[in-house]
């Protein structure tokens, strides 16, 4: 048989993998979804037609201010196509631009600026028309406190939004290793919260939830608890998009931000959850490229995403440019801690406390896939420090990775999930 090369996404390109001789891939992708021939068209024709909701038109009538949410730069999110159209949408309807206002949803994560926030938004007249400014979750004073959740989660929102008469979030809908879904209700929070209301809905607690997982939003506990801070919030709306391998626009709707979010959760389900009969001792896969691999920090979501097909005590081989590092220090100090005291030992830690400890829950994730199986990390970004607190196995061909693991596992047959994280394999099988 001869070798047979696949591609997998790293970085702003591809990863040739070779397969050796042999070697039996399967390769797991999404459903192939047809591409919107014109995409300026489809968005308005969304904010035409919304999902239980007046037209955007009519909802931009008499509003005395307004805001816009969008992803941080970690998201493809396709804001190039959409944030012109609501502005001038609102601006026609009689608000002046310096009463809108674009705020990007950082979470924890950095802020978005210079020539990161001009890639970021996409359009010059944007940045040029409106402010444009990052979410801050640690500034106590930006935020307005909404009480608490039933669950006692502390509900502090970004004032901004909060307080704007027209709130409109806008976001990618793809798979969430803990929230199910992302997009819609999470861009609010964590995207646009306060630090404590995070800190508290990734606790181990929440974490540790089996229903805490991705592509289920019945009973999981962080899309109840973000349901709950919406309500809060009172009326809110959303513009939802859903992408191709080659982040071009498949599917686009707006309207109430629940309603419209199920929907688009329920064009892309299907299409992504991708039913496979058998497990893997061989699994590899990426962090869908770029602008997801930027970091160490969201590679793990790479790990986490097939855990159900690999095999237990198989392989998993993930490929992440991390060509911004590792992430934030308080996710580096977590790592550090997890290798020092061991899985079991720092998992114990974390279910004693109520506040997690800021992007010490990513730590967490990665402890999941670690219980099934032996990662291995191929990386061209990371200092020497940085790898040994990976808590991984670190490898320096993926091919050779791929060869060694199908000769010590004596199994030829190998998964590949060149898309990484926005897959979502499911066993389906028996055994």
């Amino acid at each position: 048989m001869m070798d047979s090369t696949v591609e997998i996404a790293f970085g702003r390109s591809q990863l040739p993998v070779r397969l050796p001789a042999g070697a039996e891939p399967t390769i797991i992708r999404k459903v192939a979804l047809a591409k919107l021939p014109d995409q300026a068209l489809a968005v308005r024709h969304a904010l035409a037609r919304p999902v239980a909701a007046r037209p955007f038109a009519e909802l931009a009538q008499g509003r005395r201010s307004a805001c816009i949410l969008i992803c941080d730069i970690t998201r493809p999110v396709p804001n190039r196509l959409f944030l012109r159209p609501m502005i001038e949408g609102l601006m026609a309807a009689g608000l002046p631009p310096e009463r809108i206002c674009v705020v990007v949803a950082t979470g924890l994560h950095r802020p978005n600026e210079g020539a990161e926030l001009a890639e970021l938004v996409g359009d010059p007249w944007v940045l040029e028309t409106v402010r444009v400014e990052n979410h801050f979750a640690r500034n106590d004073a930006d935020h307005v406190d909404l009480g608490a959740t039933l669950r006692g989660t502390p509900v502090r929102i970004d004032r901004r939004f909060v307080e704007a008469d027209l709130r409109i979030v806008s976001g990618l809908i793809e798979p969430h290793f803990m929230a199910g879904w992302s997009g819609g209700r999470k861009v609010i929070a964590p995207g646009v919260a306060h630090h404590e209301t995070i800190r508290t809905f990734h606790s181990a607690r929440f974490m540790e939830d089996p229903l805490a997982v991705q592509c289920n939003l019945v009973g999981n506990p962080l899309h109840e608890e973000q349901l709950e801070i919406v309500r809060k919030i009172g009326d809110v709306y959303a513009i939802n998009t859903v992408l191709d391998e080659d982040r071009d626009l498949v599917y686009v709707n707006f309207g109430e931000v629940v309603a419209s979010h199920l929907e688009a959760v329920g064009f892309i389900s299907e299409a992504t959850k991708i039913g496979i009969g058998r497990r893997f001792r061989t699994v590899v896969t990426s962090s869908a490229g770029y602008p997801l691999d930027k970091t160490y920090y969201q590679t793990v979501k790479g790990m986490v995403t097939p855990m159900d097909i690999l095999a237990p005590g198989g392989t998993l081989i993930i490929a992440s440019e991390c060509s911004e590092g590792f992430g934030s220090a308080e996710f580096r100090d977590a790592q550090a801690r997890m290798v020092e005291l061991g899985p079991e030992r720092f998992l114990a830690t974390l279910k004693a406390k109520t506040f997690a400890e800021i992007d010490e829950w990513q730590t967490e994730m990665q402890l999941k896939p670690m219980r099934v199986g032996r990662i291995q990390l191929f990386t061209t970004g990371l200092s020497a420090e940085e790898r040994r607190i990976t808590g991984v196995e670190l490898i320096t061909s993926v091919e050779q990775a791929v060869r060694d693991s199908i000769e010590r596992h004596g199994d030829p047959a190998v998964a590949v999930i060149p898309e990484g994280p926005y897959v979502v394999p499911v066993f389906v099988g028996n055994g």
